[in-house]
């Protein structure tokens, strides 16, 4: 396959048969490709958009980005790993953390850079030694309480800066977003996240016409009167133009609040390499550091221009999974249409008028998914939380991570909230665990598990 740039055609390039997959070095006819491509960028797109729009970066260069993101990863993959690279929403609590304390967009972007130099020396590290060192040095346990505390870390933005906008509006976004996730079937459950922004853009502009203006904060402390969707900066945006680049700054107390999001990326790619292969049926696992570093490389290129970070995402599993297309060919698609988009500002001005309160409504549920993905990996693991080895050091992690707990180090420097929360969690997790008594270790249980000696000795003899 060379490069990944070359692909054979599946049967008559138009319809795979019954139970037949198109592996990653295949495709169908080029229209069909294309038209692959296009649904996978709609399925990028919610979150791709949401996420600098959080992070107040430009969601036309965050676009842009995620196309030349995807183009690097197909290529250091060589095509062998079927994948989309958008924006990461586990950054979203950090560069609130860091405009909180008064950093700007090109702190955050410096900070996030940082994360994917980490992420990318991860990546060769996985490759020279196996996957084995991310398994020692970062249990189920460790992995699913760090991106547990990320996620919940967030509650506080949504209580304190988007709900309060337009209580109303949040409150219906909330619940039309929930029905979607629930009751829609096939593709469009895996977009309920746009979907629910796009009935709150909506609603807004009805709200605005019937009621008029709405008192509340917008964007600050004090609460004003203002429209609810304001759409002036559209009017004035241009169709056509390059997206906004500024240079990343670096600052130590910032990069300290970003790099544990490096533990739940490197969880994100283990979990996508590994479910592709379970797809295509083909052994991904020699390919897993390569994946880790070239995620690296594309979110240090993204933030050096002023974009997001990048990660694998789990929609566009979705899509491959529903149509049984896991050619390339329609990756590469997505990522030159996503290069189009980006060089429309009255898109970007589209996305940058989405309502305070509609965000309000989407991310009480984004948020709290993002840190239940954190119970789902205990759950896919089977950790034992009745074992105080496990118990003790997630839950000061996760208390100090959620209620952003400080530790002030010097006069100009302390720990907090999420940083602060991982170390606990790593750290903590090693350290019981080397004065921990031998039974612990082997996950037997201490605490009172509800079930007697004597049912475990029945269940036994009944199997």
């Amino acid at each position: 396959m060379g490069l990944g740039v070359r692909w054979t055609l599946h049967g008559d390039g138009k319809t795979p048969a019954p139970g037949a997959v198109v592996r990653p070095d295949e495709r169908l006819s080029w229209p069909r490709t294309f038209g692959l491509g296009a649904q996978h960028v709609v399925a990028m797109f919610g979150a791709s958009f949401v996420a600098p729009v959080l992070m107040g970066l430009d969601p036309n260069l965050a676009i842009m980005m995620s196309g030349v993101a995807t183009a690097i990863f197909l290529l250091a993959t060589r095509g062998q790993v079927p994948s989309y690279l958008g924006c990461s929403l586990s950054f979203v609590g950090v560069a609130a953390t860091i405009r909180a304390s008064g950093g700007s967009s090109a702190v955050v972007t410096g900070a996030v850079f940082a994360v994917g130099v980490v992420l990318f020396l991860a990546g060769l590290a996985v490759q020279r030694f196996g996957a084995r060192i991310i398994h020692a040095a970062m249990p189920p346990v460790v992995t699913g309480a760090v991106v547990m505390l990320i996620g919940f870390n967030l509650a506080p933005v949504t209580a304190s800066t988007y709900w309060p906008q337009d209580q109303w509006t949040a409150l219906l976004v909330m619940l039309f977003t929930g029905l979607a996730v629930v009751c829609l079937r096939g593709f469009f459950s895996r977009i309920a996240i746009f979907l629910g922004l796009v009935f709150g853009y909506a609603l807004s502009w009805v709200l605005d016409r019937i009621f008029g203006k709405i008192h509340s904060p917008a964007g600050g402390a004090e609460a004003v009167d203002h429209w609810r969707l304001d759409l002036s900066g559209v009017a004035k945006a241009d169709w056509i133009g390059l997206p906004s680049f500024h240079a990343p700054s670096f600052e130590w107390s910032a990069i300290l609040v970003a790099l544990p999001v490096v533990i739940a990326l490197i969880a994100e790619n283990a979990g996508h390499v590994k479910a592709v292969g379970e797809m295509t049926g083909a052994s991904l696992d020699d390919k897993l550091g390569t994946a880790i570093a070239a995620d690296g490389a594309a979110s240090m290129l993204s933030t050096a221009v002023g974009g997001p970070p990048n990660t694998t995402y789990s929609e566009n599993i979705g899509v491959m999974a529903a149509t049984r297309v896991y050619s390339t060919a329609a990756y590469w698609a997505a990522a030159c249409f996503a290069l189009l988009f980006g060089l429309c500002p009255k898109f970007g001005a589209v996305v940058a008028a989405i309502p305070g309160g509609v965000l309000g409504g989407i991310t009480v549920i984004l948020y709290g998914m993002i840190g239940l993905l954190g119970a789902q990996i205990w759950l896919h693991a089977k950790v034992d939380l009745r074992n105080p080895l496990n118990l003790v050091p997630a839950a000061a992690g996760i208390i100090i991570g959620v209620g952003g707990v400080s530790l002030k180090i010097t006069d100009n420097f302390e720990l907090s909230g999420i940083a602060l929360g991982t170390i606990v969690v790593i750290t903590g997790y090693h350290v019981l665990r080397a004065f921990a008594p031998a039974h612990l270790k082997t996950q037997e249980p201490l605490l009172d598990s509800g079930t007697s000696a004597y049912d475990e000795q029945a269940s036994k003899h009944e199997a």
